[in-house]
């Protein structure tokens, strides 16, 4: 296609820098507006950027939101819906689908007015009730926050006992500790099974052929332990329309089609021989399965997001195989620690070996001779001083490292050894991304009857 005008849109965390940056390596203008201050350096020296992007809409082609938030109440998808309504191409939601993020119980009525399975769920405004419900229905309960507090991940709690005791202990601690912040919760019960999260990119009238199946590591340790950090990593393929996708988006792809939804959407399920139950909607890109999905899209991602946003039947060719993402951290993530992150993060070099003609290895530049990250390497909370890459932004993300192959175990392979290129002081990440996968839960949703059509 022609070079075409881009105009990229980061509500919240500037999530969206590695997919720009492709888009204008691809040869296209690229414009890209960063609203929170404390994130505005992320991607200096790999996209152009502007202060105004509102100034900057009638100059795009296509405009490209990150995230449901801009500021603190305003959300994107009531930018995007009145950009549409103007005429604009925009790769963003609606106040509705907004919702599905924002309100999990009404996330849950949408699914189940179409017909879709639900785990039992209650949400609650006041910790009492919360407690006083597990108390009168014993059992393992997930505790979900709602609101403004949903963002901090470490507050995810998933029960562990049949009694819901550990439960009851965590609500009594955290009306202690939030109630001032965590204005409602949402209680789902405990089910067992394969989560796996099923990812369509719709464009506005129907879902594009190629549907993304991941599965995603949300622990900050290797075997699910310690805390939630919203995602270490992901392991993911392609496939079409499969049991999975006709028994969840399948159903409501009409609604989103009312709505005129446009870009990506993610809903996280949990699946066992009974059913698929729906947990929680990402409508939006998730982060870091874009930077996986630019990887395994081997077609023109430019091309890809222009057609999505116009309509025009995007048909992406992808990678066959496997693909896992690795998110490579820096302290004090996930947690909020500025003067932690000052000693130890704040400006720190990221800088990959480069490979000597007889095979050995030493420290080179952040960038290839080239002038190209080496391949796999995708762009979080990073910038580009004097060709030096540098960790930017506040939460020690600076980089995430990609992997493909005809098997998971090829993937993971690619994966890892290419983080052994990357050298960073203190950095840390999970190394079994994938192994759930070869461990059994491939077996068992083939074995379900959940990956044929």
């Amino acid at each position: 296609m022609d070079a075409a005008n881009f105009l990229f849109v980061s509500a919240d965390a500037a999530l969206i820098t590695d997919l720009a940056w492709q888009v204008h390596r691809e040869g296209h203008a690229v414009k890209y507006y960063i609203e929170a201050e404390s994130d505005q350096e992320i991607g200096d020296g790999f996209v152009p950027k502007t202060d105004d992007w509102r100034a900057e809409v009638d100059w795009a082609d296509v405009i490209i939101f990150d995230d449901i938030w801009v500021g603190s109440d305003v959300g994107t998808g009531a930018l995007a819906q009145e950009l549409r309504e103007e005429g604009h191409a925009v790769v963003g939601g609606t106040p509705n689908t907004d919702r599905l993020e924002e309100d999990r119980g009404y996330a849950m009525e949408v699914l189940e007015d179409h017909g879709v399975n639900t785990v039992e769920h209650h949400v609650f405004h006041e910790f009492d009730a919360g407690i006083q419900h597990v108390r009168e229905n014993p059992a393992p309960y997930v505790i979900k926050p709602l609101g403004e507090v949903q963002n901090v991940k470490r507050l995810l709690y998933v029960g562990n006992e049949d009694d819901g005791s550990d439960v009851i202990d965590v609500l009594k601690a955290y009306k202690k500790a939030w109630g001032h912040r965590m204005k409602g919760f949402q209680l789902q019960r405990k089910v067992e099974g394969v989560e796996v999260a099923i990812c369509g990119f719709f464009d506005g009238d129907e879902f594009v052929d190629r549907v993304n199946f991941n599965f995603e590591h949300k622990k900050l340790f290797p075997g699910n332990i310690g805390p939630s950090t919203g995602e270490m990593g992901t392991s993911m393929f392609w496939a079409g329309r499969n049991r999975l996708f006709e028994e969840t988006f399948g159903r409501i792809e009409g609604w989103l089609a009312d709505e005129g939804y446009v870009g990506s959407i993610d809903i996280n399920c949990i699946v066992n021989e009974t059913g698929i139950y729906p947990l929680e909607f990402t409508p939006r890109f998730g982060y870091p399965t874009i930077a996986l999905q630019e990887e395994s899209i081997e077609s023109s991602t430019g091309e890809f997001f222009y057609d999505l946003a116009h309509g025009n039947a995007p048909e992406p060719e992808v990678h066959g195989g496997y693909q896992i993402a690795v998110r490579v951290v820096l302290p004090p993530f996930p947690f909020d620690d500025e003067k932690t992150y000052d000693e130890s993060s704040r400006n720190a070099a990221v800088v990959f070996q480069t490979e000597h003609r007889d095979g050995s290895h030493a420290s080179g530049a952040s960038v290839t001779s080239s002038g190209v990250a080496p391949d796999g390497i995708h762009l979080e909370d990073t910038k580009q001083v004097d060709g030096q890459w540098r960790v930017a932004g506040e939460s020690g993300m600076p980089i995430v490292v990609t992997g493909k192959g005809e098997t998971m175990s090829a993937a993971r392979e690619q994966a890892y050894d290419r983080i052994d290129d990357v050298v960073m002081p203190n950095m840390y990440y999970r190394d079994d991304i994938g192994e759930r996968w070869i461990d059994g839960d491939g077996d068992r949703l083939q074995a379900w009857g959940y990956l044929g059509p």
